[in-house]
């Protein structure tokens, strides 16, 4: 008897459809910027989204694919997606700097294999346990 009952749940778990939460979330890139953990730890880097307005490019130096994933527990969707995006931004911003440029241009967020390209805002994936985002992007030297 024993024996049935645990195939019978057995059974019961295996056909019941797994459900796994992974939507979108937009939040702008300026809100981003404007988290005071961005002003302490990006620096003068400048960040431009493709699309939308940026200085003139002096000089590109190739481009990058930056991750970065976050526990979502107790956060909400924007603000995991916020988080995530400082953590990318960073990565771009330690690369950049090897380079001695001075921004990352036509940044671009790509989720499921899918660019994400806005003037303003970034796309992040939010998952039932984890947030996650990668953004690429291109290190340059920009004028004033």
């Amino acid at each position: 008897m024993k024996k049935f009952i645990v195939v019978s749940l057995l059974a019961v778990v295996a056909a019941t459809p797994a459900v796994a939460k992974n939507n979108a979330v937009t939040v702008s890139l300026q809100s981003v910027l404007d988290m005071p953990e961005a002003k302490d730890r990006l620096g003068d880097m400048r960040f431009y989204l493709a699309g939308g307005p940026s200085p003139k490019v002096i000089k590109k130096f190739g481009g990058d694919t930056s991750n970065a994933n976050t526990n979502a527990f107790n956060k909400s969707p924007e603000e995991a997606c916020r988080w995530n995006a400082l953590s990318a931004l960073i990565k771009l911003r330690d690369k950049a700097m090897r380079y001695e440029a001075n921004a990352v241009v036509d940044i671009v967020s790509v989720r499921d294999h899918a660019e994400f390209k806005n003037a303003t805002d970034i796309e992040c994936s939010d998952g039932t346990f984890r947030a996650g985002i990668t953004l690429r992007g291109t290190y340059a030297k920009v004028g004033k």
